[in-house]
C-alpha cells in the first residue's frame, strides 16, 4: 500500500506515478507530485516509480492574481 494525500491506495511492484493517478480515477491534471522529499513533474510521471509504503502528495496547479 501507499498513501495518497492521506488515503491508502493499492500498490504493485513497478507502479509509476501515471499508473497510480489512472487507478485513482482523478481527472485533475496535476502538474507535480511529491513522493517523500522528491518532487516529480508531469513530464516524468510515466518513468517515476512509486516505492512501497510511500507517502504521495498531489500538487494542484494554483493560480492567483
Amino acid at each position: 500500500m501507499v498513501r495518497v494525500d492521506g488515503k491508502e491506495c493499492y500498490w504493485r511492484d513497478g507502479i509509476t506515478v501515471a499508473d497510480l493517478l489512472e487507478e485513482l480515477g482523478d481527472p485533475y491534471p496535476y502538474p507535480a507530485v511529491r513522493i517523500r522529499d522528491r518532487l516529480i513533474s508531469r513530464p516524468d510521471f510515466e518513468r517515476a516509480t512509486v516505492p512501497k509504503g510511500a507517502e504521495v502528495y498531489l500538487i494542484p496547479l494554483i493560480s492567483g492574481g
